[in-house]
């Protein structure tokens, strides 16, 4: 993998985005989802709402155009009015098969200038890296309508509604790839206005000075990486390097260049085919045994029982 770093965590975690559907709404509405097993996003296509998250006082306006990413555990409200009583979304969706959008209360998409449609999914992580791309995001992202990114999302969410409307063939695929393209939007638009992030790799990647570091280690994996280099390819001292980058990825760099080589190695292994000292050699270690060390130190078992 030869692009950047935040692309091939994706690609390593077999990140996949995918509409779940969404419903129209007119006059006083709400709709209460349980907590998330997964990442969500919800998307404004036409007209504004409130959402509130639980344990929460206050309720996030969303306008649209809006795209709100989700990651925290905890159930949440949208609705017309934050104190209207709520149904369940169980029943809203009730029966759903593929992507389509319910209409609450009357026809799709009726009612007049107060009507309201909402498009929403869920991104689907491979368990073994479901931690490194949860912990990564802050609980909520919002994305406004009015970003740099909202062309592009208007497009996306256009087309999405379009997919839903009609049982078209090959509906699946391009909405799977529709809602992929927009969650890499919601992230880019963040990254690019600085909004917050946790320690960690996405923190780092997205850093002017350190994602250039991070992007020589996810090149060459195997290449012995000196504490200087790295802190020269950051223009930085060895000791302000070292703790900024502490401070930014929450660990210390030689320690995220063992973890990202554990990442690789996990990957290799289940994929099945390489011989364990033929991936000793390629991510950097000396022998096979030093290589079965440090992914039982990482990852809590033996390269052997991993791949078995």
């Amino acid at each position: 993998m030869n692009d950047d770093p935040i692309s091939q965590v994706l690609r390593l975690a077999d990140v996949e985005s995918l509409m779940s559907g969404g419903f129209s709404a007119s006059g006083a509405w709400a709709v209460r989802f349980p907590p998330p097993d997964r990442i969500k996003f919800f998307a404004a296509v036409h007209g504004a709402c409130w959402l509130r998250m639980d344990g929460e006082e206050a309720a996030l306006r969303m306008e649209e155009g809006d795209v709100v990413l989700l990651t925290a555990a905890r159930g949440f409200i949208m609705a017309s009015d934050p104190d209207q009583p709520p149904i369940e979304a169980s029943s809203l969706f009730a029966g759903m098969t593929r992507p389509e959008i319910r209409a609450l209360g009357g026809s799709p998409r009726e009612g007049g200038q107060d009507v309201t449609l909402h498009l929403g999914g869920h991104v689907r992580i491979n368990p073994a890296y479901a931690s490194m791309l949860n912990e990564a995001f802050p609980p909520l992202i919002h994305v406004r309508g009015d970003s740099d990114e909202a062309q592009v999302m208007r497009w996306v969410l256009d087309r999405l509604v379009e997919e839903c409307d009609v049982d078209r063939p090959g509906s699946g695929m391009v909405t799977t790839q529709l809602a992929y393209l927009l969650f890499v939007h919601v992230l880019r638009s963040h990254l690019d206005k600085g909004g917050e992030l946790p320690a960690g790799w996405l923190r780092a990647a997205a850093d002017p000075r350190l994602g250039p570091v991070l992007k020589m280690m996810h090149g060459e994996p195997g290449r012995a990486w000196r504490l200087d280099q790295l802190a020269r390819a950051a223009a930085m001292s060895r000791t302000v390097f070292a703790t900024q980058f502490k401070v930014v990825a929450g660990v210390a760099p030689l320690a995220y260049l063992t973890r990202w080589r554990m990442r690789l190695a996990e990957h290799a292994l289940r994929r099945g085919g390489v011989p364990v000292a033929a991936l000793a050699r390629d991510l950097g270690y000396a022998s096979e045994s030093a290589f079965s060390h440090a992914f039982k130190r990482v990852v809590g078992i033996s390269p052997s029982r991993y791949g078995g």
